[in-house]
């Protein structure tokens, strides 16, 4: 429940003010539009069952991944299987927009635990987050 009021406090902001999002804000508002709605898949051995299933739809890989059988992996299986594959900086970043922590009452996240690969097998519904990210990656 606390995933989708989230979703709705994170929202709002980039609505009100009427600026154009950028692909960074509009890939944390997809993920947290997929946890609310339950697809995704989050760490190496979950995303790597979703690829080979054909139900990914993007996998998001974050650069500071230490282990580079990990990473040469991932985009291996990305790319057999024609999945959009995106890299964000930190893995506490990435950890924190597919839902691995705890939120307090003042709406701020503790206790992140970083997340190298998060795969995204359900958008759950239209949104003009999804749009601006399919456009990201149409043209990268």
């Amino acid at each position: 429940m606390s995933g989708e009021e989230d979703a709705v406090a994170v929202e709002t902001p980039a609505a009100l003010l009427g600026e154009k999002m950028d692909a960074n804000t509009a890939l944390q508002l997809v993920l947290r539009k997929s946890l609310a709605h339950g697809g995704l898949a989050r760490g190496l051995h979950e995303a790597a069952k979703a690829i080979e299933k054909h139900a990914a739809q993007l996998c998001v890989l974050a650069e500071d991944c230490d282990q580079p059988d990990y990473v040469k992996l991932v985009k291996a299986l990305c790319a057999d299987h024609n999945v959009n594959l995106m890299t964000i900086p930190a893995a506490k970043t990435l950890g924190e927009w597919s839902g691995l922590c705890k939120i307090d009452s003042e709406g701020k996240a503790r206790k992140v635990v970083g997340c190298s690969c998060v795969v995204v097998k359900d958008y759950g519904e239209e949104t003009e987050a999804l749009h601006v990210l399919q456009e990201h990656l149409k043209s990268h």
